[in-house]
């Protein structure tokens, strides 16, 4: 049945409910909530208000565990974005959320609107987005749709991001069959503003004008909420209305609008209309402020004729928002919407009732009280069970290779591995003009403009660590981001999550998000990492197959003097090359042995936060000292790996000449954690430093030219490997794949 259809015969069967994702018992507490049958506009809210992706129903008792506070944190979880203190009277806003589902169906429109809605997410707030982010799963590179999704996801990134002017610098891109049927599509983006103009959500003032302001609304993304909020069958294609189409010239307006009525007294509140669009927003501004909500939806600005309702209310159409205006304030801010060619509308007031009143065609449509919306939505604590342990992975039961070169070769030209210069080089990642450290570093880095500090921006996870071991791999996934941006001297401040897992109704994978929540929450509180923000995403599963799990982690550091920035390559020749930290070879669940052994077994790395607090705050210090010329840290592959990352990196080879007390090929590859190289010139300095904090530290060799200016890297028992030769290896796949037929 039609939403139009259903609407006119005014009849709520128990098939409908169910088309609404209703289970009996929610369909029971909302008939006892309102004392009667719903319509079917009000039908339609209360799906999209208790749907997983707007009620968190199966992840707030877990979310509560994360540490959300810091001196510096400003703003916590529950607004549109968190919000740190970086100084000088500036504030830090950043977010990352998923468009999973939608990518997965229409890659170029579901991936630009992830970014449309994520800026979105930030300039609400009152701040100026200075950075997007992505972080990017597919399927096996065998599988016949993920050539295709790999080229509009990417495109849509581009697409929308270039066309707003925001640089995308950061990001990360890996390819595994779990994701063969539902790929992963999470985008971040990092704000600067004025500490004392964060602008909020919560409703407020009785008779206040409520606003309209954007774009038109339309029938497209009607559901986005409710799809989200369950997993794919074989239909997933027939759910192409579902997904929005994004403007980026018009979020550009948008944008541009919002920022200019900010910097007046005009606005009491702001929130994007984003997932459920009107539905969400007036609900949240009504609930956050504890006031009532009227609105005539005849004077909603729309781009089609006929829509009900049900269609206006659950219209998830791109670049629009709902504002709460001042008394008196309206004209201000229609000049302001219609100078920048944006529609404004005054479509409501607020209420001391307490109650979402719609009205349309003269008479009432929908009449909710508003807290049961929020309030009441179910709050399950799902059963779950805990992933079986596996067993260490010991390096004498793992064959060596023959000569670790052709080994090292195999895993630079690997899909996990490879250069995403193919990726990067579509995205504008200079716009603004305050880019100072480009996409390809440990993390990226962007100017505070008109200052000598920087932001250092980041997104990391390892799936394959977080299947084997979710609490293990939770820690790791906040560990990694806080270690990359610490390589490059920043101070960690906080972190934006976005949780994607299969479906929770099986235990199992409940079991894997309780356990990614443990280790994330113990890294956060060790690491003084706080979470600010987030996105949980759910039913990320095809016909009953879910994907690995993977709590992506965007993280956020403050530079105070870019000048110190080390180089990601090594610079000079005859410097020496310090690994600072613990390692023991370890290969369960690394990269050396599922490309080189075809094996995916094996317990992954432990991961020490104390050793890991040590280690970074060792190497920050080393750095703000002026002894580091480029520091890296290790992680995917291992040693050999990050030791050709940084003369693939740099102006100079590498010698290692260290002989390892464990097998050759597990120091080589293994993927012990909490671990950096440096290249210093002083390294008894380094070195003293290191004993001082109770952090192993060794040199291991030195920069040097070779002996016909190659740049080689040579390690033990291994042929060199010239800078061309690593290079080309590590460029060549994505490329070559991406241009098959």
């Amino acid at each position: 049945m039609s939403a139009s259809a259903a609407e006119h015969e005014g009849r709520i069967t128990p098939a409908l409910v169910a088309e609404h994702g209703f289970t009996d018992g929610e369909y029971r507490k909302i008939l006892e909530i309102l004392g009667r049958e719903p319509n079917l506009t009000e039908l339609g809210i209360y799906s999209v208000m208790w749907s997983e992706h707007c009620s968190y129903k199966s992840s707030k008792t877990w979310l509560r565990k994360l540490p959300t506070e810091a001196p510096w944190v400003i703003q916590g979880p529950g607004e549109n974005a968190g919000v740190v203190d970086i100084g000088d009277g500036l504030a830090c806003v950043f977010k990352m959320e998923s468009h999973n589902h939608p990518s997965f169906i229409e890659p170029y429109q579901g991936a630009a609107t992830g970014v449309g809605g994520i800026l979105r997410d930030v300039f609400t707030m009152g701040a100026r987005p200075v950075a997007n982010l992505n972080a990017l799963r597919f399927g096996s590179p065998d599988h016949p749709k993920t050539r295709h999704l790999v080229a509009g996801v990417v495109a849509g990134i581009g697409g929308y991001g270039n066309c707003v002017g925001i640089p995308t610098v950061a990001g990360e891109v890996n390819f595994h069959p779990a994701y063969n049927g539902n790929i992963l599509v999470n985008a971040m983006t990092v704000g600067v503003a004025a500490k004392d103009r964060i602008f909020y959500s919560a409703a407020a003032g009785v008779g206040n004008p409520v606003v309209y302001v954007g774009a038109k609304t339309g029938r497209d993304g009607i559901h986005g909420a409710t799809m989200a909020s369950a997993e794919f069958a074989e239909d997933s294609e027939e759910k192409r209305p579902t997904v929005q189409v994004g403007d980026p010239f018009t979020e550009k307006l948008l944008l541009e609008a919002c920022l200019e009525l900010m910097a007046t007294d005009a606005i009491v509140a702001i929130q994007d209309m984003g997932a459920a669009g009107l539905t969400s927003s007036s609900v949240e501004m009504s609930s956050k402020g504890g006031v009532g909500i009227a609105l005539d939806l005849d004077k909603v600005p729309v781009r089609e004729t006929g829509m009900t309702p049900y269609e206006i209310m659950l219209s998830e159409s791109q670049e629009r928002m709902l504002m709460v205006l001042r008394p008196g304030r309206e004209d201000t801010a229609r000049r302001v919407f219609e100078k920048w060619e944006l529609d404004f509308a005054v479509i409501g007031e607020i209420t001391d009732t307490g109650r979402l009143v719609l009205r349309a065609g003269g008479a009432v449509v929908a009449d909710l009280e508003v807290e049961p919306l929020v309030a009441n939505a179910p709050e399950y604590d799902r059963p779950w069970t805990p992933s079986p342990p596996r067993a260490e992975v010991q390096a004498a039961d793992v064959p060596a290779p023959g000569d670790p070169a052709d080994a090292l070769l195999t895993l630079l030209a690997s899909p996990d591995l490879c250069s995403r210069r193919w990726v990067w080089e579509q995205y504008d990642h200079m716009v603004m003009a305050d880019t100072v450290v480009r996409p390809g570093a440990d993390a990226a880095v962007v100017r505070i403009h008109g200052s000598r500090r920087g932001l250092a921006v980041t997104t990391d996870c390892t799936p394959r660590y977080c299947v084997a071991d979710p609490v293990q791999g939770g820690r790791q996934a906040v560990a990694e981001a806080w270690r990359n941006l610490t390589a490059l001297g920043a101070r960690p401040l906080a972190v934006t999550d976005n949780m994607n897992f299969g479906n929770p109704e099986r235990p199992p994978v409940m079991g894997q998000f309780a356990g990614c929540i443990e280790g994330m929450a113990e890294a956060c509180r060790t690491l003084d990492f706080p979470v600010v923000s987030g996105n949980v995403s759910f039913y990320n599963e095809t016909n009953g197959q879910g994907i690995l799990p993977t709590p992506a982690i965007g993280g956020v550091g403050l530079i105070d003097d870019i000048e110190t920035i080390p180089a990601t390559g090594f610079q000079a020749p005859d410097e020496a090359i310090l690994l600072i930290g613990d390692g023991h070879g370890w290969l369960g669940a690394s990269l050396f042995l599922r490309e080189l052994r075809g094996r995916e077994d094996g317990a992954p790395p432990p991961v020490d936060l104390d050793a890991e607090r040590r280690a970074g705050d060792l190497v920050r210090g080393l750095v703000r000292d002026g002894l580091v010329s480029a520091c890296h840290d290790l992680s995917d592959g291992g040693l050999y790996v990050a030791l050709a990352e940084m003369v693939i990196a740099g102006q100079t080879g590498a010698r290692i000449e260290a002989q390892p007390e464990i097998p050759l090929h597990a120091w080589l590859f293994g993927e012990d954690q909490g671990r950096y190289l440096l290249a210093t010139a002083r390294p008894e300095a380094v070195l003293e430093a290191a004993r001082a904090v109770k952090v192993n530290a060794r040199q291991i060799g030195r920069t040097w030219d070779g002996e016909r200016g190659e740049r080689p890297l040579t390690a033990p028992g291994a042929r060199p490997i010239s800078q061309k030769e690593l290079r080309d290896t590590h460029e060549r796949w994505l490329p070559q794949y991406m241009e098959r037929p």
